[in-house]
């Protein structure tokens, strides 16, 4: 039963399913009944990759040779992108033809439209049912299902498809509306889907072409239920791809549940950092760390520092305000308008030092961005990788900067034998030309600042509100009532 794949997926049996267990075909080979390869629950580390059986189709060098609508090609133009990036022209004509797809490829390698240009094209021509969605893009933050939302809303539009965001953090009664209004795409977080559904206004059996982007993200902050139960309420022969910078032991579940016969593309995590990338760990000495990082935050452009806690993060960024430096932090306990409004900020540059927790390590693209800074160094390669994704992205150069103590230094060498990345490492003190040469590090201006916000968020609250009755208080409180994985988000 070797089955060809083409945009009709109607007949095709899924991982699981009984015609799967009961034929003799490659579904009832050991890469489908016991998955690729299945391992011990104890095994750690990343999976081998599985092997494609189906041929892949060849990759392609130019947008113009896949056969996507005319509307998607003359969008492209009107953005600038001239040429796919290799995981979109490798992936693009297997997933336009609906085959699985896993993509492995590190942060900033063109994921988005990778999978982005593939369901709009193969949702393009049909329209949605009220509270039933065509397409899925599973997210694991609010960031990124707002720069995800960014990059495709154009090329939506050009298709004459409408894209929802559903995030905690935001007016549930204002997403359950864009979905009662027929939304054919939906990007959303994982937690939020689910308050939707079981407020009866989203189901997803309509879905036929399902993404999951960053799957190891999700893996990693417990998403792991939650996708799985919404996975299993999309069509059953629908086309899934899933995206992972990394892949692991958790993503495996998913490979082996939710693809059939996968075209795969991986590019190592660290691969393309070489030429584009520079990766620093700066020695320092516990003492002069927060003088050193001060110095660095001061530079000319923007910088984005982590740091473990939320806690430090605004002792940091107040540190720096009172310094004259324009700082703002970004973290889990900000409200999702606030985190809305310091990217914006950012972005624009009336602040120039974002100061954020690991919420930031994905979901946020800064054109220009040639600095990251880990203050405190991260505890896992993969969140290291992540972290120093938000620069050099898309082909731009960039460095990664890790201060380190000496208490730190043994870890840190194993955490860079993980993620494969040989750094140059340097014994640094605040004030060193050293330091400057480095990271542009320069002296403080000393004179505080305050950094103002606009002033369009409150109109926009009372026009949202006009003409409605004030709800009761339990009513009040229920959006906020998310589940604790998207609160995380």
């Amino acid at each position: 039963m070797n089955r060809t794949h083409t945009n009709d997926r109607s007949a095709r049996p899924r991982n699981g399913s009984a015609d799967a267990r009961k034929s003799g075909s490659r579904f009832d080979s050991p890469a489908r009944s016991g998955g690729y390869g299945r391992r011990p629950a104890a095994v750690q580390g990343e999976f081998a990759l599985p092997k494609t059986i189906t041929p892949a189709l060849p990759g392609v060098e130019g947008f113009a040779e896949l056969g996507m609508p005319e509307q998607l090609l003359a969008e492209l133009g009107k953005q600038g992108v001239s040429a796919p990036f290799p995981i979109q022209g490798a992936t693009l004509p297997n997933s336009l033809a609906g085959r699985d797809v896993l993509g492995r490829g590190r942060t900033g390698s063109g994921k988005t439209l990778a999978f982005g240009l593939a369901l709009l094209a193969r949702t393009a021509g049909q329209r949605a049912e009220p509270r039933q969605p065509l397409g899925l893009i599973l997210v694991p933050t609010r960031e990124l299902a707002q720069q995800v939302t960014d990059a495709l809303t154009p090329y939506a539009r050009s298709v004459k498809l409408r894209l929802a965001t559903l995030v905690g953090g935001m007016s549930i009664g204002k997403q359950a509306g864009a979905l009662r209004g027929g939304a054919e795409v939906v990007v959303a977080t994982p937690g939020r889907l689910k308050d939707l559904i079981d407020r009866g206004d989203c189901r997803l059996n309509h879905v036929g072409v399902t993404v999951l982007d960053e799957a190891d993200q999700m893996a990693d902050m417990g998403f792991m239920p939650q996708v799985t139960a919404l996975l299993d309420q999309v069509r059953p022969e629908g086309q899934r791809m899933l995206f992972s910078a990394t892949l692991d032991r958790n993503v495996d579940l998913l490979v082996r549940r939710y693809l059939t016969d996968p075209v795969v593309h991986s590019v190592d995590p660290s691969a393309g950092a070489v030429t584009t990338m520079e990766h620093h760990v700066l020695h320092v000495h516990g003492a002069d760390k927060h003088a050193a990082t001060t110095e660095i935050a001061a530079r000319d452009g923007r910088v984005i520092m982590f740091l473990d806690t939320k806690h430090a993060v605004d002792r940091l960024t107040q540190d720096l305000l009172n310094s004259g430096v324009r700082a703002a932090a970004l973290h889990g306990g900000k409200s999702q308008p606030q985190r809305t409004r310091t990217l914006a900020q950012f972005k624009t540059g009336h602040v120039t030092v974002l100061v954020a927790t690991n919420v930031a390590a994905r979901g946020i693209h800064v054109d220009n961005l040639d600095l990251v800074v880990n203050v405190d160094p991260p505890t896992d390669h993969k969140d290291y990788l992540h972290r120093g994704g938000r620069t050099a992205r898309a082909g731009e150069s960039g460095s990664v900067v890790t201060l380190v103590t000496p208490n730190q230094r043994r870890g840190m060498v194993r955490l860079m034998a993980d993620a494969g990345i040989r750094p140059q490492t340097t014994q640094i003190r605040s004030g060193d030309e050293t330091l400057s040469q480095i990271t542009g590090a320069q002296a403080p201006s000393g004179i505080p600042v305050v950094i103002t916000a606009p002033v369009v968020e409150r109109p926009q609250r009372s026009a949202s509100s006009r003409g409605r009755r004030r709800p009761s208080s339990a009513t009040r409180r229920a959006p906020a009532r998310q589940s604790v994985f998207d609160a995380a988000a």
